[in-house]
């Protein structure tokens, strides 16, 4: 994960982070030097101290980096165009140790939109991990959840990790498989 390449960074501010893989919250204090070993979705992936810690992107200023700017779409937007800002939001969601995203690596198995009774919208998502017993899940559940609810006119997501099928390199895109070498 770390290489002579990574950029340099010291921390501005106290700020939340998670344990890379392990996904346990910690505070990292003012003044921690680390190195940026990603920076995909608007979050970072961190080196600090012998550990990788993923930061989110509403924390990027810990860092010296520009928050993620608010998403936004006509007031008439239709279902096709909150759809295709859906999978584009999903293509902003990495796993902090592939630096491919969750819908190329095949993570996701389904996502739908749908309509609430207030005409708001919804967002039903099955997805898996790579490793079933990856620390992150939650933390990529959670991810995936709140990039969705960033789209105007979605009021929520609901995000279900699933196992079944299992993930298998097949599922990834082709440049996803040709990139990793996994074809």
């Amino acid at each position: 994960m770390y290489s002579r390449s990574s950029e340099p960074v010291q921390f501005e501010r106290d700020c939340d982070a998670i344990m890379v893989p392990s996904g346990e919250s910690v505070t990292l204090p003012a003044g921690t030097y680390g190195y940026i070993t990603q920076a995909l979705g608007g979050s970072y992936t961190v080196f600090v101290e012998g550990n990788l810690m993923r930061i989110a992107g509403k924390d990027a200023d810990a860092i010296g980096k520009e928050p993620v700017e608010p998403l936004s779409l006509p007031a008439d937007a239709g279902d096709e165009q909150v759809e295709r800002m859906m999978w584009d939001q999903l293509r902003t969601c990495f796993d902090p140790e592939i630096p491919f995203n969750i819908v190329d690596l095949g993570l996701i198995y389904e996502a739908n939109l749908g309509h609430l009774d207030d005409g708001r919208r919804r967002v039903d998502v099955r997805m898996t991990l790579t490793a079933p017993g990856c620390g992150m899940g939650e933390i990529l559940v959670d991810d995936v959840r709140s990039k969705l609810e960033m789209i105007p006119t979605i009021a929520e997501a609901d995000v279900e990790l699933v196992f079944d099928p299992p993930w298998n390199r097949n599922m990834m895109s082709e440049a996803a498989r040709l990139e990793t070498g996994m074809l």
